[in-house]
């Protein structure tokens, strides 16, 4: 399985924005792509997030993310998302994975 793992900050107030985007984002990607999302609030700072998604394997997302990045609804959503950013920590992390998991362990 392939795994892309997003660090950024998001400002507290626009939390709620924030999901709206990724549901309609979700939406998007569920037309080409079969994948699973998790999102993870730090404690130590509430306005650092990390996105995990997983998906089957690594080309069927390069595939798939070309024809993603074609729709101007995503282009459109990811602009908003990026007025959510924190001022003075706009950057945003992004980082590929592989799940590999023991047979009778954690899934």
């Amino acid at each position: 399985m392939f795994v892309k793992m997003y660090q950024y900050h998001i400002q507290e107030d626009k939390v709620d924005k924030y999901f709206q985007i990724q549901e309609k984002a979700s939406m998007v990607y569920s037309q080409y792509i079969e994948s699973h999302t998790m999102y993870l609030n730090s404690k130590a700072d509430n306005t650092r997030w990390i996105e995990i998604t997983r998906y089957k394997d690594e080309k069927e997302y390069i595939k798939s993310l070309k024809l993603i990045n074609q729709q101007e609804e995503i282009q459109k959503l990811f602009q908003s998302f990026q007025s959510l950013l924190l001022t003075g920590k706009e950057e945003i992390i992004e980082e590929d994975f592989e799940i590999y998991i023991k047979k009778g362990e954690w899934k």
